[in-house]
C-alpha cells in the first residue's frame, strides 16, 4: 500500500488512462511495453486474475472434485487484501519491484510531474534503493492468526531454562545436584515420558499467543510449600488474557521432565 502511494504521487493522466480506475495497473501495463521485465509482470498478473475470475464463476460443489482429481493446477487462493495490491505484490514476489521502480525513476519524466516523488533527484532512487531488501526475500510462507508474536518456541524456552537453572544449581552445592536430564534421553519408562509431555505444555503454555500474552517470566523463583519443607526452585510467569490476570509457578523438576524422588 505504500509503495502503490508512492507510485500514484503526481502522475500524469495520460500514465494513468483516462477512463481506468485502477491507476497503478494502467502504470505497470505501460511501463511494460518498454520495459520486458514489468512486462512479465503484466502477464503474471493476468493470469492470477483470470484464475481469480474463474474460481469465482466456478459453482461451488465442482471445487473439492477438481481438488482430489488434479494435483498439478492448483488455482492460488488470494485474499482481497492481495488481489487490491496484486500489480506490487506480484513484482515483490517476483522479486523485480526494485527494478521496475528503478526504470520507471530513470524515466519519470514520461510519467509524472516535476514535482512527484518519483521525479525527485534524491527521493525516486532512495525508495528505488530502499526496495532491493524486500525483494531479496523468499516470501515462502503465509501469515497465521498469531504472526504478530514472535517468541521463540518452546523447545527453545524450555533449552534456555535448563541452561539458567544450570548455574544457578553449581553455585549453591547445598542444594540438590542436577536433575539427571540425559536420563530422559536414556531411560524409556513412560512416567518420565509423562512428565517430560507434560512439562512440554506447561511451556507452551508460556509462549505468547493470541489468545494470552506472557507480562513476566523468571527462572529459579523459591517457593516453600510447608513450613517443614526446603524451598523449592521453578519457574514464575506472569499471563494476561483478555479478562483477567494468571500466576503460574511450577517446580524445575517438572521443567527438566523428571521428578525424582520428589513429592
Amino acid at each position: 500500500g505504500v509503495v502503490e502511494a508512492c507510485l500514484l504521487h503526481m502522475l500524469k493522466r495520460r500514465a494513468a488512462g483516462f477512463l481506468r480506475s485502477d491507476k497503478v495497473a494502467a502504470l505497470f501495463t505501460k511501463v511494460g511495453k518498454t520495459c520486458a521485465i514489468a512486462g512479465d509482470v503484466c502477464k503474471k498478473v493476468q493470469e492470477l486474475q483470470q484464475q481469480v475470475e474463474s474460481r469465482k464463476n466456478q459453482p461451488s460443489g465442482q471445487e473439492p472434485l477438481k481438488r482430489q482429481g488434479s494435483t498439478t493446477s492448483k488455482t492460488p487462493v488470494l485474499t482481497p487484501q492481495a488481489i487490491k495490491h496484486i500489480w506490487v505484490r506480484t513484482a515483490l514476489i517476483e522479486k523485480v519491484l526494485d527494478k521496475i521502480v528503478q526504470y520507471i525513476v530513470d524515466n519519470c519524466s514520461k510519467y509524472y510531474e516535476k514535482e512527484a516523488l518519483l521525479a525527485d533527484p534524491v527521493c525516486g532512487p532512495i525508495l528505488a534503493s530502499l526496495l532491493v531488501g524486500p525483494c531479496a526475500l523468499e516470501y515462502t510462507k503465509l501469515k497465521t492468526a498469531d504472526h504478530y508474536w514472535t517468541d521463540p518456541s518452546a523447545d527453545e524456552l524450555v533449552q534456555r531454562h535448563r541452561i539458567h537453572g544450570a548455574h544457578g544449581r553449581q553455585d549453591s552445592p547445598s542444594k540438590r545436584p542436577a536433575l539427571g536430564i540425559r536420563k530422559r534421553h536414556s531411560s524409556g519408562s513412560t512416567s518420565e515420558d509423562r512428565f517430560a509431555a507434560s512439562a512440554r505444555e506447561y511451556v507452551e503454555s508460556l509462549h505468547q499467543n493470541s489468545r494470552t500474552h506472557l507480562l513476566y517470566g523468571k527462572n529459579n523463583v523459591l517457593v516453600q510449600p510447608k513450613d517443614d519443607l526446603e524451598a523449592i526452585p521453578g519457574y514464575l510467569s506472569l499471563h494476561q488474557s483478555a479478562d483477567s490476570l494468571t500466576l503460574k509457578w511450577t517446580p524445575n523438576q517438572l521443567m527438566n521432565g523428571t521428578l525424582g524422588d520428589s513429592e
